[in-house]
């Protein structure tokens, strides 16, 4: 390449605004960002990172499976669901004082956020009683707590909101196009559903998806249009590389370049400027290259602790030694000042996008009247 190409371009990156929120990104717009060359991509998602958060603070999480197994959705990456054989049992929903437990000990090693998991296609009205106290509890020990399960209807979404959840995970899995070859218990639109009661109920949204499920490139660009099109955007998204379980469909499926999965980190970090975007399952498979890249990528989350749910996560130990090696601390704990700031900007956040869509419709109303007035 002639020099003088080259420093133009790094020019132009360099003047480019970094971080500029959109929700309009086009898919040739994210196909693009996926071709850059590795460094161009990885420097302009720094450039990206740096704008936003501290480059050296990684947000430290433990999740915990608070009912496990005998899920009857069919993911095809599951070991969970109950239509595969993959010698996990069905166990019930764990007490309140366990979790409580499991979440001091989280603290105690380090994590500010509690994520509890169960194995549900929707929760069952007895079972939210329990886990509206598990979340109430868990909250007056100084986490932040994050529930993932399954399908929430507006009144739910309430209830937890009114207990103190934080966060409610719901993932997008996979692109739209791809999403009938993964699971068909439940709909794409289903999921975007709950998203959007999980939102109007006042929670904060963790939304993302996992890669190396056999989609084409094309794919993880469209499931990442889909999070930017989110108003606002998911606070906190995981990137998941697949864990493939004995007894899953997806056993056998052909291993993810870990280049190609660091490029997703980088193009999540540049359309998401402001989310966490978190390292999430298959880190266990990865080197300590491999998760240096993601963080330099513009990863600045990680699931921290022995298991994530009922896969394997690195210890305790080989994290904070990977963090020691490259200078990394866990980002600080919020307190309640950050809670009320972040919720000020949440409520903010949603005011600008009713706006946004009041005036789109004027727009349409204007435009469809003055087409009937020169019709007249």
């Amino acid at each position: 390449m002639h020099p003088a190409s080259h420093e133009s371009r790094a020019a132009s990156q360099t003047l480019a605004p970094p971080g500029e929120i959109r929700h309009d990104w086009s898919l040739a717009e994210i196909e693009a960002l996926f071709a850059q060359p590795f460094n161009d991509l990885l420097f302009q998602a720094q450039q990206v990172h740096r704008a936003h958060f501290d480059p050296n603070a990684v947000q430290v999480s433990t999740l915990l499976s608070i009912k496990t197994g005998a899920c009857p959705e069919d993911c095809k990456y599951c070991p969970q669901s109950g239509h595969y054989n993959t010698g996990l049992g069905k166990e019930k929903l764990l007490a309140v004082e366990k979790v409580v437990e499991q979440a001091r000990a989280a603290r105690e090693a380090g994590a500010s956020r509690f994520c509890m998991g169960a194995a549900w296609k929707s929760p069952r009205e007895r079972d939210l009683d329990v886990v509206l106290e598990m979340v109430r509890r868990v909250k007056s020990l100084g986490l932040e707590t994050c529930m993932t399960l399954g399908m929430v209807d507006s009144a739910q979404a309430g209830r937890l909101a009114a207990a103190g959840l934080d966060y409610y995970n719901h993932n997008l899995d996979t692109s739209p196009e791809y999403y009938g070859e993964i699971i068909t218990t439940r709909t794409y639109a289903d999921r975007l559903a709950t998203l959007g009661k999980v939102r109007e109920a006042g929670m904060k949204v963790c939304s993302g998806g996992i890669l190396g499920m056999g989609e084409a490139p094309r794919d993880r660009a469209a499931l990442l249009q889909q999070l930017v099109r989110l108003q606002p955007h998911p606070e906190s998204v995981p990137i998941n590389m697949l864990v493939k379980v004995p007894g899953t469909p997806l056993e056998d499926v052909e291993d993810l370049d870990p280049i190609v999965f660091i490029r997703a980190i980088a193009v999540a970090r540049i359309l998401m400027p402001a989310s966490h975007v978190r390292l999430s399952a298959g880190r266990e498979q990865m080197s300590d290259s491999t998760q240096a890249l993601a963080f330099l990528a513009g990863a600045n989350s990680i699931f921290y602790g022995d298991q994530l749910l009922t896969t394997a996560n690195p210890q305790a130990e080989q994290d904070r030694a990977l963090f020691a090696k490259l200078s990394l601390h866990p980002e600080r704990r919020e307190t309640c000042s950050d809670d009320a700031r972040q919720q000020a900007e949440l409520e903010a956040a949603l005011d600008a996008s009713a706006v946004r869509q009041a005036a789109t419709a004027l727009d349409t109303e204007a435009s469809r009247l003055a087409y009937d007035a020169s019709r007249a």
